[in-house]
């Protein structure tokens, strides 16, 4: 009986300091869970930390997407073109910029007045477009801009604030006509009087032959607007320009798929000056 009760003795004490060590072993195994636990918390953090400038990074770049902005210009208008123009832009619901020349016919009045009607912008190109005559003096030019002035005034109610130079503002014909200071005079004859004036920065190359080859067309024009935000590109717009009608299709479906959004030029917006 003693030797049994001594057994028992040994076996208690024995179960005593196997609990103990198991009441060690837990309060161990409870710090390491408490701190794997703190360890994946301090993961979860730099995890949420990290996904910020990701959904930062993919935001911008869905932005920087969205703001591409393409101007098409067209130059020269109004002719048997414009009306096909401005059907192909009232299918895509786009709007666009019509830097015209003048022209009294009933046909041309109706013309200006369904562009400005059908939310595109009427530019001033000069009512004559004869560079000899507009590059002679500053106010042989600024008459020219006022004559257009006044009958867009009258057949749409409009009295554009934007220009485009015949030829550009870098044209050599106002060198060899005006004098090599002229354009720099003009310029700011032009800016004094409230007007912006508009170069491009994407050539459609139709002005390159008398009736340019579409694809030669399509081809300028998607190459010219590679690795550009604003692109404000040009197009002639009068009877030989036929080509150029059959290819902004392809053009503004192409300009689309590459993330522009079409926009009309004014006085505020995006401008390129070739000098």
């Amino acid at each position: 009986m003693i030797q049994t009760y001594q057994e028992l003795q040994q076996s208690y004490e024995t179960l005593e300091t196997e609990k103990s060590q198991m009441v060690q072993e837990k309060e161990q195994l409870e710090k390491e869970l408490e701190a794997l636990k703190n360890e994946n918390d301090s993961y979860q953090k730099e995890i949420e930390s990290l996904k910020t400038p990701i959904a930062q990074n993919k935001n911008d770049t869905k932005t920087a997407a969205q703001n591409k902005t393409a101007y098409l210009t067209f130059d020269d208008g109004p002719s048997p073109n414009t009306i096909k123009i401005l059907d192909v832009l009232k299918k895509y619901d786009i709007k666009a910029t019509f830097f015209v020349i003048g022209s009294e016919t009933e046909t041309s009045k109706k013309i200006y007045k369904r562009i400005a009607e059908e939310g595109h912008a009427l530019g001033n190109h000069t009512y004559s477009h004869n560079y000899n005559k507009i590059y002679s003096s500053v106010e042989s030019y600024m008459e020219d801009t006022w004559k257009l002035e006044a009958l867009l005034d009258e057949a749409a109610g409009v009295k554009p604030k934007i220009i485009r130079f015949p030829g550009g503002s870098k044209n050599q014909a106002s060198t060899r006509t005006g004098g090599k200071g002229f354009m720099a005079e003009l310029i700011t004859r032009l800016q004094e009087e409230g007007y912006q004036y508009f170069d491009w920065n994407v050539t459609s190359k139709d002005a390159s032959a008398v009736t340019q080859e579409k694809e030669i067309i399509i081809r300028s024009v998607l190459e010219g607007v590679q690795g550009k935000k604003d692109a404000i590109i040009l197009f002639h717009d009068n009877a030989p320009k036929t080509t150029t009608v059959e290819a902004l299709p392809e053009i503004i479906d192409a300009l689309k798929e590459k993330g522009y959004k079409f926009e009309v030029l004014s006085e505020s917006s995006y401008y390129v000056h070739h000098r």
